[in-house]
C-alpha cells in the first residue's frame, strides 16, 4: 500500500466509526414493555393467634382494684382489596373453681395504639370503634363484638395494634392463691370488612 492510500485509510477510519455510531444508535432504538403480576395474599394474624395475656397478681386490700396489661395483635392485610377488616372478641367469665369475677370485669379504656411493622410500608387502620370497650363474657362465651377496625382503604400491609386491657378486681373477690388463678378463655377473630 502506498503512502497516499495509507493516509486516506487513516483519515476515513474515524469518519466510518462516527457514522457507525450515529446510524447504529438510530437503528437500535425501540420500545420495550415491563410487567409485574401481583397476586393477592391473605388477611391474618402474623403469629396465628395473639399471645396469651397474664395480668399482674392482685393482693386484696379491702378496696376495688384494677390491673392492666397490654396485648399485641400483629395483623397482616395482604389481600390487595382495600376492603378493610375488624378484630372481634368474646370470652368466658374469669373463674377460679366455683368463684367468678363479674362478666363486665374486662375493658379497654381507650383506642389501642397502632403502628406499621418495621418490615412494612402499611396504611394505618382508621378505627371507628367507640371506647371504653367491654369484652363480652359469660359461662359460655357470648356473641363476639368489634374491638378494633380498619375502614375501607386503610389497614393494608402489616401493623401491630396494642390494646391496654383493664381487669376490675372487686374487694370481695375470693382469693384462690398461687395454685388457683382465675382464668378466662378469649376468642379473637380477624374478619374482612370494617
Amino acid at each position: 500500500m502506498t503512502k497516499r492510500h495509507r493516509s486516506i485509510a487513516r483519515g476515513a477510519a474515524p469518519l466510518l466509526a462516527f457514522a457507525a455510531l450515529l446510524f447504529g444508535s438510530v437503528a437500535s432504538a425501540g420500545a420495550t414493555t415491563a410487567s409485574e403480576q401481583i397476586n393477592a395474599g391473605t388477611l391474618s394474624f402474623i403469629n396465628s393467634t395473639p399471645a396469651n395475656i397474664t395480668f399482674p397478681a392482685t393482693t386484696l386490700n379491702g378496696t376495688n382494684q384494677t390491673q392492666t396489661q397490654t396485648q399485641a395483635f400483629d395483623v397482616s392485610d395482604a389481600t390487595g382489596t382495600n376492603a378493610g377488616w375488624n378484630i372481634q372478641a368474646t370470652s368466658t367469665t374469669f373463674t377460679a373453681g366455683s368463684h367468678t369475677l363479674p362478666t363486665t370485669a374486662t375493658t379497654v379504656a381507650s383506642a389501642p395504639a397502632d403502628a406499621c411493622d418495621a418490615s412494612s410500608t402499611c396504611t394505618l387502620a382508621t378505627n371507628s370503634i367507640s371506647y371504653a370497650y367491654s369484652l363480652p363474657a359469660a359461662a359460655t362465651a357470648p356473641t363476639a363484638t368489634k374491638l378494633f377496625n380498619a375502614a375501607a382503604n386503610t389497614g393494608m400491609g402489616a401493623q401491630t395494634i396494642t390494646p391496654t386491657w383493664s381487669l376490675a378486681v372487686p374487694s370481695s373477690a375470693w382469693a384462690g392463691g398461687a395454685g388457683t388463678p382465675y382464668t378466662s378463655t378469649w376468642t379473637l377473630t380477624l374478619v374482612s370488612g370494617p
